[in-house]
């Protein structure tokens, strides 16, 4: 893994991004966003799961009437969506949001940016450029390639439209940016992603966009995000999924921990089983998988169809069960400590676990 890339920190509420600060897990909610007990109610959830930021669509006014109970109610930074409606900016602002995501794509007028930064600099509230390759801006400037134009890299087209609106933000004097270059296209968004961090400070936060459902979504955002990472680039991350949110926040999450990047909450270890097996060894890893979703406790947890290798291929788990025909070892570190019955599989471990 390379060394990370150096950003410039800024702060989103009470998180910082950026600098040397831990990877920050983002997601967004799929309420609508005027019906307040609904969206602080997924807030809640998603923070039980370790959400440290979350973005709310603000498609209209009535919407962003709603940000500032959301905000009063919730515990994590709120970051206001905005697309074709500057004023929707001003109005979040207003509201008392702690960052804006604008699109490029559909607000780049200067005068209507400088209205934003006129009103977000004083309250030292942040703005994300969120760059989507499917909604990219025409250029102003001469000298630089036509976005509409297919014989420009899409990549480098993503790139220049970052690049404008931040060259126009610091001319306004505003420096507390992040940048987001997204595509569906897993290549295209890392050589966007590779492109841009050598060009300007500003934290980058990393997605591919439109993933998918959770099997194939997951998959192509952690190739995606995982690459990046792994070159050090990236400062928030968000696994945008056709899910409930709370599906984004985990695998965020499990790719930080593959990464070795964060440790949040309990991994789980299990063996793709064989005809050795002599148990349902998918749902009892299920049911531990759900029992551990909520845990706060890096610790790592096995479930092992195999009572002769199972403690030995998962010996630095902090705890595990190795499953055999009508009875079970539960070990740790590798060293069996006791042997239960079939019925009491999941208890003993969970019991196990609540022992750590």
């Amino acid at each position: 893994m390379r060394q990370r890339r150096t950003s410039k920190p800024i702060k989103i509420g009470d998180i910082t991004v950026g600098g040397d600060a831990p990877i920050v897990v983002q997601s967004m909610t799929k309420t609508d966003t005027r019906d307040i007990a609904a969206t602080t109610s997924q807030i809640h959830e998603l923070e039980e799961y370790g959400c440290e930021l979350i973005r709310v669509a603000v498609p209209d006014e009535e919407a962003a009437q709603a940000l500032s109970p959301i905000k009063r109610a919730i515990h994590i930074p709120l970051i206001a969506d905005i697309h074709f409606d500057y004023r929707l900016a001003l109005a979040a602002l207003k509201a008392g949001v702690d960052g804006l995501r604008l699109n490029p794509g559909n607000i780049s007028q200067p005068e209507q940016i400088a209205a934003i930064v006129q009103a977000a600099k004083p309250r030292g509230v942040p703005i994300r450029l969120g760059v989507n390759a499917g909604s990219l801006p025409k250029l102003s400037g001469s000298q630089v390639p036509d976005l509409t134009s297919t014989r420009t890299p899409l990549a480098e087209r993503m790139v220049e439209a970052a690049l404008e609106q931040i060259h126009l933000l610091e001319s306004l004097d505003f420096d507390l940016i992040k940048v987001s270059l997204k595509a569906f296209d897993v290549p295209t968004t890392i050589k966007a992603y590779q492109l841009i961090a050598q060009k300007m400070p500003y934290p980058l936060h990393l997605g591919i966009t439109e993933a998918g459902l959770p099997r194939a979504g997951a998959i192509r955002s952690a190739l995606g995000i995982g690459i990046l990472l792994y070159l050090g680039i990236g400062d928030t991350i968000r696994v945008s999924l056709t899910a409930d949110p709370k599906e984004e926040v985990i695998a965020a999450y499990e790719i930080l921990k593959g990464l070795n990047l964060r440790e949040h909450g309990p991994t789980l270890v299990s063996c793709p089983t064989c005809g050795r097996c002599e148990v349902d060894l998918v749902g009892l890893a299920q049911a531990v998988e759900e029992g551990l979703a909520k845990l706060d406790k890096a610790i790592k947890v096995a479930v092992m169809g195999c009572v002769v290798n199972g403690p030995g291929e998962a010996k630095d788990a902090d705890v595990g069960l190795a499953c055999g025909k009508g009875k079970g070892a539960i070990f740790r570190k590798g060293e069996v400590v006791r042997t239960v019955e079939e019925k009491d599989f999941l208890k003993a471990l969970m019991g196990e676990v609540e022992g750590i």
